[in-house]
């Protein structure tokens, strides 16, 4: 899929600009084609959604990265337009992507408070 010289760019987070807070989650960059996105560079390193309850909603979108160290980090997380990152850095389309929705249990994780 991907030759010696290209390799995937991973984006995680909001699909388009009218999420509520469209925020990368993680961008990885510069992952060898033979190996997983844990091999890749991190430029964007994981933070989880905020706020913590409700309903969240991911996009996982692989793109054809054309060279290594060719795609930078975003200046800032705020209003992140996975669309014009692509265009900016000549991704083009995603080669894969993957959507979901998540929700926390309730009762899960956060304080306990004694009754």
């Amino acid at each position: 899929m991907f030759c010696k010289e290209e390799g995937p760019t991973l984006t995680q987070g909001p699909p388009h600009a009218r999420a509520a807070r469209p925020v990368p989650v993680r961008l990885v960059t510069d992952i060898p084609a033979t190996t997983g996105a844990n091999f890749g560079q991190e430029v964007v390193c994981y933070e989880s959604p905020r706020p913590s309850m409700g309903i969240h909603r991911f996009v996982f979108a692989l793109f054809r990265q054309l060279g290594r160290q060719t795609v930078y980090a975003p200046g800032w997380r705020q209003n992140f337009n996975t669309r014009d990152f692509a265009e900016l850095y000549n991704l083009g389309s995603p080669v894969a992507a993957v959507y979901f929705n998540c929700q926390r249990e309730r009762g899960s994780g956060g304080r306990r408070r004694d009754r």
